[in-house]
């Protein structure tokens, strides 16, 4: 019997291993999918308007019906961005379908170029979907120079579809809101003595 014990530890070190390893395994499994699952979730929010993401369109609607709906402007700073961002109007009243555009302006508070990305969503949620979306600024990264202000156009319509879902028949008001973000301002282009625009000065280093 004492001669079996090393054996036996050999084995249970060699099982331990195996655990060990499959545990590590599992974990870096479970870590990449809760990264993958991000830009994945992104992605259906888009495809569906789950969670009020709006839908992105090239076309206008061919059908406007009698009904209207109200249609308000909601604008916000997150993470520091020296900006003052507002809707130019506050709401406007439309018919569904009907092709509408108003706009959004931000003014860089700071004497310094500073720059910002904005995020959407729509309230009540299940309008998302319903929520067309033409021209936008969203996701786009955007630098103000110091003091610069800037209208950005927000071109959309309510899809007539809407009408057919029982949930939103008795709905009046849709709220359209976009939140702004810090980004890094793009490098500025150096301007030689002929006013043609240049490397940056990280281009120039880099050769």
């Amino acid at each position: 019997m004492a001669g079996a014990t090393p054996t036996l530890d050999v084995r249970t070190q060699r099982s331990n291993r195996v655990v060990a390893a499959v545990c590590v395994a599992f974990f870096a499994g479970m870590v990449g999918a809760a990264y993958a699952a991000v830009p994945l979730y992104a992605m259906f929010c888009k495809l569906t308007g789950y969670g009020g993401t709006t839908q992105r369109v090239t076309q206008y609607s061919d059908r406007i019906l009698d009904r209207q709906i109200t249609v308000r402007f909601d604008a916000n700073v997150s993470g520091g961005v020296p900006w003052d961002f507002q809707p130019v109007q506050r709401d406007v009243t439309m018919k569904i379908g009907e092709t509408t555009e108003i706009a959004y302006q931000a003014t860089n508070l700071f004497d310094r170029p500073s720059a910002g990305r904005a995020t959407f969503n729509v309230t009540p949620e299940l309008a998302g979907a319903y929520f067309n979306k033409v021209e936008c600024f969203c996701f786009t990264d955007t630098t103000l120079n110091g003091g610069e202000t800037l209208k950005m156009p927000v071109v959309f319509y309510v899809d007539p579809a809407i009408d057919d879902v029982p949930e939103l028949k008795s709905m009046k008001t849709i709220t359209l809101s976009y939140t702004l973000f810090p980004v890094e301002p793009a490098p500025a282009k150096a301007v030689d003595a002929t006013g043609k625009t240049g490397k940056t000065a990280d281009e120039n280093i880099g050769g």
